[in-house]
């Protein structure tokens, strides 16, 4: 289509084509929000690219602020965990049937906050285990079916209890408002960011101490 008038370029389409739609909008001039997941590999690539177009970026893989408050639960939780040896961690996310990759990229984020910030937790397992889990590894599975828009539900468990935070995206409602609030931040802005510098600008340190 004609990108002439265009401002912001929001692309949330399939990981094959991203880094080359970035490429092209980066080389018209257009500030980017990307919220297609799956082509975290080639994070440098486009970060070269951005940079020698003098571009302006901001990705996520996901722009729900709901969340990306999910996120910094997580995180705290997680720190607070990491002190009691008597639970371990899991976690499991659910998708429509049409989602094109697994796991989501939200699970990705939320693999990495965990085994960041729970010190016996060295390793994330996506894939279905066919033998015993090892105790350093967390077990983040996936299920994909019918027309949820997304759920995510990290679990804290011991002999006694079981802690769940969860997030049930409705609809995808908030995924658009987010991408707008982010091509709102990156339009007069040049480089490269994430929804952490967006929400930055939205809660403040509220988590901080």
């Amino acid at each position: 289509g004609n990108l002439v008038d265009v401002d912001v370029c929001i692309d949330f389409t399939h990981p094959d084509g991203v880094v080359e739609n970035i490429r092209q909008m980066a080389q018209l001039g257009k500030k980017m929000v990307i919220g297609t997941t799956g082509w975290y590999d080639q994070l440098d690539e486009v970060k070269k690219i951005v940079e020698q177009n003098h571009g302006g970026l901001i990705w996520s893989g996901s722009f729900s602020i709901g969340v990306n408050v999910l996120f910094r639960i997580i995180e705290h939780a997680a720190k607070l965990i990491n002190r009691l040896d008597d639970y371990d961690v899991l976690a499991h996310e659910f998708h429509h049937k049409n989602k094109a990759d697994s796991p989501s990229g939200t699970a990705m984020m939320l693999g990495k906050i965990l085994v960041d910030n729970v010190d016996r937790k060295k390793k994330l397992v996506f894939n279905q285990l066919e033998r015993k889990i090892a105790p350093d590894e967390l077990h983040f599975s996936s299920s994909r079916g019918g027309a949820i828009p997304g759920t995510h539900m990290i679990l804290f468990d011991s002999a006694v209890d079981t802690i769940e935070i969860k997030h049930t995206a409705r609809g995808r409602e908030d995924f658009a408002a987010g991408a707008i609030m982010a091509a709102e931040f990156i339009q007069a802005k040049t480089g490269f960011y994430t929804i952490d510098d967006l929400m930055e600008g939205i809660i403040g340190g509220v988590t901080q101490h």
